[in-house]
């Protein structure tokens, strides 16, 4: 089992802007972790308001009711809907338990280790700003070279730059980078 030293599962951010490849890699890197038995959970940001109810179902009834909290459950499964957000936190201490990786999309803001994706030159700032970045997975488009993201003395120059689509590599790098902190 993947545990870090506070007993906490593994956890892993994939940031990056829209259209940058991150819910892709989020499901890659799932199936890479539970090919090796070991049990996931997700967690996603979404700038907007979504919905997950179909308008017309018991659930979703019971929330147009006014119900704060609505939960569902059957033989396979189990959902609950809240009126008010969790936070990152909130969803982290919810999983805990019941996985040992959680792999997050988005919260640039939180500190955990993080796969920067990048599709454009403008993306790269990313590497300068946010807390904790572990590895680079760039577009084709964007072959990184020295003079775009790697300046001596910069965190760029000690974190790997991987393609998109080298989902193997990514995953090692999480695996090594687990076995390191």
């Amino acid at each position: 089992m993947i545990q870090s030293n506070n007993n906490l599962p593994l956890i892993v951010q994939i940031v990056g802007y829209k259209n940058t490849g991150k819910t892709t890699m989020v499901c890659r890197l799932t199936t890479y972790f539970k090919e090796a038995s070991y049990r996931v959970g997700t967690i996603k940001r979404d700038a907007h308001d979504f919905q997950m109810d179909k308008p017309g179902t018991d659930t979703w009834l019971h929330q147009e009711a006014g119900a704060h909290i609505t939960a569902i459950s059957s033989s396979k499964r189990t959902a609950i809907l809240k009126q008010n957000p969790d936070t990152l936190e909130q969803l982290i201490s919810a999983m805990q338990g019941d996985v040992d990786v959680i792999l997050i999309e988005g919260f640039k803001e939180a500190s955990y280790p993080k796969i920067i994706m990048a599709r454009n030159t403008s993306d790269l700032e990313l590497l300068k700003t946010l807390l904790n970045p572990i590895a680079l997975a760039y577009w084709p488009e964007l072959i990184p070279s020295n003079n775009q993201i790697t300046k001596e003395g910069d965190i760029q120059d000690t974190i790997p730059h991987l393609p998109i689509a080298d989902h193997d590599q990514i995953y090692q790098i999480i695996l090594k980078n687990q076995s390191t902190n």
